[in-house]
């Protein structure tokens, strides 16, 4: 790799590091046990190993479809107002596998300890509520997208490293 080359890519790996820290919520989708897809949305917080966490309703139509097949797909996008080219929006997705994190255990008291910090009063009402709960999406894959021809595979033995995708990886 030159050095033009290694400056754009440690560029996109900087950018990678800090582009989920722009967002409080996340675009999850989901697939009901009869393969019916569901696009929705969760406030979210992250860990240092990139694991996402949603506090969600089990009355959601998304915890539902989580039961029932744990595989999740995020998204992170620039808003429509940011972006120079519609067509080439910055976007980081992630494919997950979701597990649930245990009520009033170690882990989730540090879970929602996080939300109440990034979210305020109101996780103090929904801890309070049964049917709300701490799920954890853990990514194995991903894209982060930054423009036209600026495109990278996360690396599925290191989540937090990007892979320059080449015409020889597309195949």
């Amino acid at each position: 790799m030159n050095n033009i080359m290694m400056t754009q890519f440690e560029k996109a790996q900087t950018e990678y590091e800090n582009f989920p820290q722009g967002f409080t919520s996340i675009i999850i989708s989901t697939v009901s046990k009869e393969g019916i897809p569901n696009a929705s949305y969760a406030p979210f917080v992250m860990d240092d190993d990139k694991n996402i966490y949603i506090y969600v309703s089990g009355l959601a139509t998304h915890t539902q479809n989580i039961y029932a097949s744990p595989y999740v797909s995020v998204l992170f996008i620039d808003d429509e107002v940011k972006t120079k080219q519609i067509f080439a929006r910055r976007r980081l997705n992630f494919d997950c596998t979701a597990s649930l994190i245990e009520r009033d255990t170690e882990k989730w008291q540090q879970i929602v300890d996080k939300f109440q910090i990034r979210f305020g009063e109101l996780i103090t009402t929904l801890r309070s509520l049964p049917d709300f709960r701490i799920l954890q999406l853990k990514p194995h894959s991903g894209r982060f997208v930054i423009g036209f021809g600026s495109a990278y595979n996360i690396n599925a033995d290191n989540i937090n490293q990007l892979v320059q995708i080449t015409k020889d990886s597309l195949s």
